[in-house]
């Protein structure tokens, strides 16, 4: 693990299968050498082809947990899902997802102006889900605190960053802090 950084999820839907399974194999030995998960993004034979260590798939693919289960026939791979609501919420713990990522918490800069939970329906969301939940969308070290322990993920606030390692190490501090503070 570096910078805190202990699982990266690779979606590049732009990407030839050629080029995001070279991507995805270097980011493989990245990861192993760090400790750290790799999660790809929809592409269950990409994940299968790297030795990854699950998949992740978009709301709309939540219905293809099963299908994606058994294809990999691999028990240790997780299989988690996007959800933006209870119903969606529901349908991934129906489905068998391990685990679900929650989302937009906060306001984005990659959604400008789109609605996003708040912390208040965030939390109820999360008290009344059957499924493990990371947090998701607009998170950065000054409203880590916010989250009380809850489990994150970022996307800018790490990539947009001019120093990624930097920006992670932050993260990372801020998420720390609420912990002990708890």
């Amino acid at each position: 693990m570096i910078g805190g950084v202990d699982a990266v999820l690779i979606r590049e839907k732009s990407l030839t299968s050629a080029r995001l399974l070279a991507l995805a194999a270097r980011l493989r030995q990245m990861t192993s050498t760090y400790k750290a998960r790799l999660i790809i993004h929809s592409q269950a034979d990409i994940a299968a082809a790297v030795g990854a260590d699950g998949v992740h798939l978009s709301s709309a693919e939540m219905t293809s947990v099963a299908a994606v289960r058994q294809w990999l026939r691999e028990p240790e791979m997780s299989v988690s899902v996007s959800c933006h609501n209870a119903d969606e919420l529901a349908l991934a713990y129906e489905m068998g997802a391990d685990y679900a990522m929650l989302s937009p918490l906060f306001p984005t800069h990659s959604h400008p102006g789109a609605a996003h939970l708040g912390l208040e329906v965030f939390d109820e969301l999360v008290s009344n889900a059957k499924l493990p939940i990371i947090a998701l969308g607009g998170i950065r070290p000054e409203n880590c605190a916010l989250l009380q322990g809850r489990s994150l993920a970022v996307i800018g606030a790490i990539l947009a960053a001019d120093d990624a390692k930097h920006a992670a190490l932050q993260l990372f501090e801020a998420a720390s802090k609420r912990i002990e503070e708890s």
